[in-house]
């Protein structure tokens, strides 16, 4: 008989999908009740929505308390290369034989009911963590917050909210108001939050609902301050100030992912050790991560490469920034995006720094937007495009006109993960 493996019971997990997604918990709180509901014996949790910079949070908060020596439970999606990326048990990516014996435990108690694939892996991960001591566990939002497979947890030792703007408004709302009220559906009665900078619509709705829940809020602009100051980063709050190095995760929206990382660990009163690792440690894929190896580079020895997996109109913002700050260098980009998103509210931020763009197809994504499209999206912010089979052929045709060119390949999570799998 085949020995099962993950990707096995990953594709089975995918034909128990409701034909229609219903943002609910029923089918969440279900299969924790068969799994003898292992969301409360968790290590101590934070909680962490928010539309941008949840990842780059995550991963400072993470650095952080792995820097002073405490064993960390992470969980995040989307993978980018491998499922594995999702669940990490105190520090460490989980194993093959590990991931395939919980979602193998999960599918059974499942039963063949509907369930959707986040939320059955969900599970799978809270009942990994329930079974690996750490220290800390840290939880990402997947989608939203108030209905996310995620808030399952009662009482966790913080909740945090990143900055608030539209996306997935089909599931969430069409007004940073909506949007901002499923965020805050992970704020908890008596726990205190950290929230990060939000538009004026936004801010009202999260103030609005700590204040329902009784929870303390620990908000950019009112109990904490965060900058860039002659090359360092300045972070203060009602405790005093610390002056600490950039965070090595490019672009000056870091800067206040940092801010709200620190806001965390400042309240979970650690030291100066966990401040300076977090702002130093942290690691996090494809965002605007400088491709230093593998097959693309190779092809393109005198270039620059860099990925980013960015895809909405703040990333687009974000991304525009961090290329306005590198030194000057021709810079072409290669795009390829999913047809739920915004192309034009994200390419119109980096029409001023890209001298063209080559739009390609994501490989093997139903919901790729088509080339042509992604092309004809770039026309209309007055980006030179054309479009191309492949991300190889694309990064020929930049090279054999500027070899020295810097390169931006965008656009997507989903297209980061294909070039990490591919150029590994």
């Amino acid at each position: 008989m085949t020995p099962q493996t993950s990707d096995a019971i990953l594709d089975r997990m995918m034909a128990l999908h409701p034909k229609i997604i219903d943002l609910t918990l029923d089918r969440v709180w279900r299969l924790l009740g068969a799994l003898d509901n292992p969301q409360t014996r968790l290590p101590p949790v934070i909680h962490i929505a928010g539309t941008n910079g949840k990842g780059s949070t995550q991963a400072m908060i993470r650095a952080g308390l792995e820097g002073v020596g405490l064993l960390v439970h992470a969980y995040t999606s989307p993978h980018l290369a491998r499922f594995h990326e999702r669940i990490r048990l105190a520090g460490e990516l989980i194993s093959e034989p590990n991931l395939t014996a919980v979602l193998d435990e999960c599918y059974a108690a499942n039963g063949g009911e509907n369930i959707t694939y986040f939320e059955i892996t969900t599970c799978a991960a809270l009942l990994a963590f329930a079974r690996s001591r750490a220290d800390y566990t840290l939880l990402e939002v997947g989608l939203g917050g108030r209905l996310d497979a995620t808030n399952v947890i009662d009482t966790p030792a913080m909740t945090v909210i990143t900055p608030v703007s539209i996306d997935h408004e089909q599931f969430l709302g069409n007004t940073l108001s909506k949007i901002a009220a499923e965020k805050a559906g992970i704020i908890k009665r008596g726990v205190p939050c950290v929230v990060g900078p939000q538009p004026d619509e936004a801010m009202e709705v999260i103030e609005q609902t700590a204040a329902r829940l009784g929870a303390p809020l620990i908000a950019y602009g009112q109990h904490w301050h965060v900058a860039e100051e002659n090359g360092r980063l300045i972070y203060q709050d009602e405790t005093g100030l610390r002056d600490l190095p950039l965070p090595n995760l490019l672009g000056a929206h870091q800067i206040q992912n940092a801010g709200a990382a620190l806001a965390v660990l400042r309240h979970l009163d650690f030291g100066d050790a966990a401040y300076e690792a977090a702002v130093s440690r942290a690691e996090w894929p494809a965002r605007m991560q400088r491709l230093k190896t593998g097959p693309l580079v190779q092809a393109a020895p005198q270039a620059e490469l860099w990925l980013d997996g960015g895809h909405n109109t703040a990333a687009g913002i974000a991304l525009a920034d961090v290329l306005s700050n590198l030194p000057k260098r021709p810079t072409h980009m290669i795009c390829g995006m999913l047809n739920t998103k915004d192309v034009t509210g994200y390419l119109a931020p980096l029409a001023a720094q890209a001298e063209s763009l080559i739009a390609v197809s994501i490989p093997g994504e139903t919901a790729t937007l088509s080339a042509e499209d992604t092309a004809a999206a770039a026309a209309k912010v007055n980006l030179h495009a054309t479009t191309a089979a492949s991300v190889g052929d694309a990064l020929r045709s930049i090279v054999t006109r500027d070899p020295q060119a810097r390169v931006l390949i965008c656009g997507s999570l989903y297209l980061a993960g294909h070039i990490l799998r591919e150029n590994g």
